[in-house]
């Protein structure tokens, strides 16, 4: 065999075509994502340094800075101007404004609409949506608003990965996937967290265990691309310092694991003070766009007795990191930062859930080991740890992701001494209370996700072919290529059937498309006369054989994300027999589940 054929056949081993697009699409959405957590970051920087420093006077611990000199705080008084509470109002007016009147899908903490959009829409989301989400979050943030990055630069990444997908007419499937590279994009950089943000991606959009185990490697390769743009920019410095902390006592395995039940309490109280927030304010007879102003009003007035639950609040975590807070402000701070979150984002306000998770965890784990080591001071060796331990256990309580959190916190600090501990109060705080969720559009499971039904039917269905199903096929509509788009419209006005195969003028397929697809050309104005069949095609067309399985066809359906299926000619594969729908394959599924169960109950 010659060099040549060698090369050929290492190139065909490798599958460069089929890694090489993800590789290339996972790359550019973390590229976006990257740029767009650095201008979503310069904003907050900006927003925060005008409203809070400039006007209000106020200026907390800065998280990252060295506390030696930081003296311990025994008082919640802070600086400020008196008119402090009148500042979260203005970010309370401008985001109500920007959301409610341009892309109200916007509202809330970001993530959820990002998990919606997976398990629902197909991976699509409006694509106004991240830029009105980025404005209306600075606003929210820099002026005080108690909610973090993560919501924002989540909906932001996803939202250009589902762009992308669209312009690049992808399947639902594959514009799924780069939604979530895009959520690991922005979550990774944000929070220099790259593994931590790519894990997040894949294990949120579940209450179970589970991961979206195709998302994995585009998350990664996103998340990885997003994360050097932004250390290069911004620097490399972890977003929280932490003194040499340690694990070499297995007997305080004790102490953590009530740590690990405590969390989940107060994330139960988290999420039932949160949610019961937001119904009471749609209760509200007022403008949906004025609520948040409500809100932040609210939050202001809070902040007149408890500063500290401005803003993202990482450097009360950072003080008590070091030792350097009392336990009872430690306690106020987090059962108050839980009332302002739910003020902040329940009324309507825009930002994320994953800074002030991580700051009510941190205090609630600062307090618990203070007080833990007055009582059994031979077992806790440094009651500073559970400061960590505590932003990652309530985190991952009331988010069902223990492996992303734990990883997460790792990486934001650059700590990984205390991995078991924290494996142990995250999967702790988890279980205690298996559904309490901060996200409600998680899905227990894969098996309840739209975006995989079929996936676990498809063994009923071994045996059958797609011949048996000719009878219940479509005759198709064909589309001679040369057709422009005026005829086209005339052509399937009274059509049934949402696909259409382009053929040229021998009958044979070359193309196909959707009436999605025809929706998408009408939105851009271009003149009808001026577009043609073979231009609205994909090429790329998904088929099957009257020889072929059920079972396969399934598969290809639900991968992806088709409805309807052509079918070749057996004897010219070049023209379509039939077209085959998902919803005829699922009857004969639901039928021979039936039957099934006939023959069971017969037997028994």
């Amino acid at each position: 065999m010659s060099l040549y054929q060698h090369l050929q056949e290492l190139l065909r081993e490798m599958d460069i075509r089929s890694m090489g697009r993800p590789l290339l699409l996972s790359s550019l959405v973390g590229v976006i994502a990257g740029l767009g957590a650095i201008a979503f970051t310069a904003g907050v920087h900006w927003c925060d340094s005008f409203f809070l420093s400039g006007l209000a006077g106020l200026n907390p611990i800065e998280p990252g800075l060295p506390m030696e000199d930081v003296p311990i705080l025994t008082t919640l008084v802070m600086e400020h101007r008196w008119f402090l509470f009148l500042i979260p109002v203005i970010g309370g007016l401008v985001s109500g404004f920007l959301v409610f009147k341009f892309a109200p899908e916007a509202e809330g903490h970001g993530t959820d609409a990002v998990i919606d959009a997976y398990h629902n829409k197909g991976g699509q989301i409006r694509s106004r949506v991240p830029l009105i989400k980025g404005l209306a979050s600075i606003i929210t943030i820099g002026t005080g608003g108690s909610a973090g990055k993560e919501g924002p630069v989540a909906q932001i990444g996803a939202g250009f990965g589902a762009f992308l997908g669209s312009r690049l007419k992808l399947s639902a499937s594959e514009r799924r996937i780069l939604l979530l590279a895009g959520m690991a994009g922005g979550i990774g950089a944000t929070f220099r967290a790259p593994l931590g943000g790519a894990l997040f991606a894949v294990e949120v959009l579940y209450q179970d265990p589970e991961f979206e185990h195709e998302g994995l490697i585009p998350c990664i390769i996103s998340s990885i691309v997003a994360y050097s743009i932004f250390g290069a920019v911004t620097g490399w410095q972890p977003l929280l310092t932490t003194p040499l902390f340690g694990f070499e006592h297995p007997s305080e395995m004790f102490c953590y694991l009530i740590l690990g039940v405590a969390c989940a309490f107060l994330g139960k109280f988290y999420v039932f003070v949160f949610y019961g927030i937001q119904k009471q304010f749609r209760k509200i007879p007022l403008a949906p766009m004025l609520k948040p102003a409500l809100g932040g009003l609210l939050l202001g007035l809070l902040a007149m007795l408890v500063p500290q639950v401005l803003g993202s609040g990482y450097g009360m975590v950072q003080a008590a990191l070091y030792g350097k807070v009392a336990i009872w402000i430690m306690l106020v701070v987090a059962v108050a930062k839980i009332i302002a979150t739910s003020l902040t984002i329940s009324s309507g306000g825009s930002g994320g859930v994953f800074a002030p998770s991580l700051v009510i965890g941190g205090m609630l784990g600062g307090a618990f080991g203070a007080i833990a080591n007055g009582m059994l001071p031979g077992i806790v060796i440094d009651p500073k740890a559970y400061v960590l331990i505590g932003m990652a256990g309530f985190f991952a309580g009331v988010s069902n992701t223990p492996m992303a959190t734990l990883i997460m916190v790792c990486e934001l600090t650059q700590n990984y001494a205390l991995l078991a501990p924290l494996m142990l109060v995250c999967v702790v705080a988890m279980i205690v209370f298996r559904r309490n969720t901060i996200y409600h559009r998680q899905v227990p499971g894969r098996i309840d996700s739209p975006a995989h039904l079929g996936d676990l039917v498809i063994d009923v269905l071994e045996g059958i072919r797609v011949a048996d199903l000719a009878e219940h096929g479509r005759t198709p509509h064909t589309i001679p290529e040369h057709k422009n788009l005026s005829e086209i419209l005339e052509t399937i006005a009274d059509a049934e059937g949402a696909y259409y195969p382009v053929v040229d003028k021998d009958g044979n397929m070359t193309g196909i498309f959707s009436v999605n697809d025809i929706r998408r050309i009408l939105a851009e104005d271009i003149p009808p006369g001026l577009i043609l069949a073979r231009d609205i095609a994909n090429a790329n067309v998904i088929t099957t054989r009257p020889d072929e399985t059920l079972t396969e066809v399934l598969r290809k359906l639900t991968s992806r994300g088709l409805e309807e299926i052509p079918v070749l000619d057996i004897l010219d594969p070049r023209k379509v027999h039939f077209m085959l729908s998902r919803r005829a394959v699922l009857a004969r599924y639901a039928s021979e589940m039936e039957r099934q169960k006939g023959r069971l109950e017969a037997a028994g």
